[in-house]
């Protein structure tokens, strides 16, 4: 997947594989944490976007541990508005 074609869905099956939950599963403004999303896991998946082109960091996630900001972050990234880091 490309920078290009990162979308809140691909972000939610990448958390959702990570904790070992069904994507249906996480919810938007769900607590990733309360999921079981911790700090080792958030890494990986940062590491893993940011391979994709999607640079977010590990600070601007762990403010507010939900998909929603989450793709905010990206969101605002891709556009090139706020690089996330």
């Amino acid at each position: 997947m490309t920078a290009s074609a990162f979308t809140i869905d691909g972000m939610r099956a990448d958390i959702a594989r990570i904790i070992g939950e069904d994507p249906a599963e996480v919810g938007d403004d769900d607590s990733l944490i309360d999921l079981g999303l911790d700090s080792i896991r958030v890494m990986t998946l940062i590491q893993r976007w940011g391979e994709q082109g999607v640079k977010l960091d590990f600070a601007q996630l762990a403010e507010k541990p939900t998909l929603a900001h989450w793709w905010s972050l990206a969101r605002r990234q891709l556009a090139g508005n706020h690089p996330a880091g």
